[in-house]
């Protein structure tokens, strides 16, 4: 029998699921992709999804007194981590997650961004997780702390945390999902943030991609069916905001 759809939480019309979706559907899923920045709701229950994917975006997770659709992704993603089924959060989605879970998400204390490839490393209680992946592709200028009862699985040099998982939710600082083409629309579209401080050059970006692709694509091959297995049967308290 088919597996229920993925709902996929995305912030703008262009944005898109990448190597991350192409996955889940080589695995037979299909994908509910909902804009609330466009006025598309979010559903009530996940009675008829599998598992919840939010995706990054250019704006913050602190924007919530100004952007109406971050404050109403705050209100319902304790909908997701109460279904107690898998939830996945990728940079933006991560950084909502950890503030749902009452912790801060902030700039680097020197204002440095990870934009470009940068090494991570899997922590002890990271690794049947993470594995060997050592580079990964960052776009952000914020980082999250690991909220209370989470577990950090990868941490980095310049943004210490990279990774961790509450019960049955995932957040991922990086971006898995990368492909050639999306690499080149947002090298195009966000060419006046190469000069942030901390930032890689265009061709760095490229490089990386070429050197880091096959090891970052074959582990989000294995991870995906992992993650999806990931909902406990024992939850703590329901999450509210």
């Amino acid at each position: 029998m088919k597996p229920l759809p993925i709902l996929v939480i995305v912030h703008q019309p262009t944005s898109d699921t990448g190597r991350v979706g192409a996955c889940l559907q080589e695995m037979g899923y299909d994908l509910d992709v909902r804009i609330p920045a466009v006025g598309q709701a979010l559903p009530p229950t996940l009675d008829r999804h599998s598992a919840t994917i939010v995706f990054g975006g250019p704006m913050s997770a602190n924007d919530d007194n100004k952007l109406l659709h971050i404050r109403q992704e705050l209100h319902w993603i304790p909908v997701a981590l109460n279904s107690r089924k898998p939830f996945l959060g990728i940079c933006l989605g991560a950084q909502l997650l950890a503030r749902v879970l009452g912790v801060n998400v902030s700039r680097h204390p020197d204002n440095l961004v990870e934009i470009g490839y940068y090494p991570i490393e899997a922590t002890p209680e990271g690794r049947s997780l993470l594995g060997n992946l050592s580079y990964v592709y960052q776009w952000h200028s914020e980082g999250f702390e690991i909220p209370p009862g989470a577990t950090r699985l990868a941490t980095g040099e310049r943004f210490l945390n990279q990774a961790f998982c509450y019960e049955n939710a995932y957040a991922l600082q990086f971006h898995p999902e990368m492909t050639r083409s999306i690499l080149a629309r947002w090298l195009a579209s966000g060419a006046s943030q190469l000069s942030q401080p901390g930032a890689q050059s265009g061709h760095l970006h490229r490089r990386g991609y070429r050197r880091h692709t096959v090891a970052v694509n074959q582990w989000l091959e294995q991870f995906l069916p992992q993650w999806l297995n990931c909902a406990i049967a024992n939850c703590q308290s329901p999450v509210t905001t």
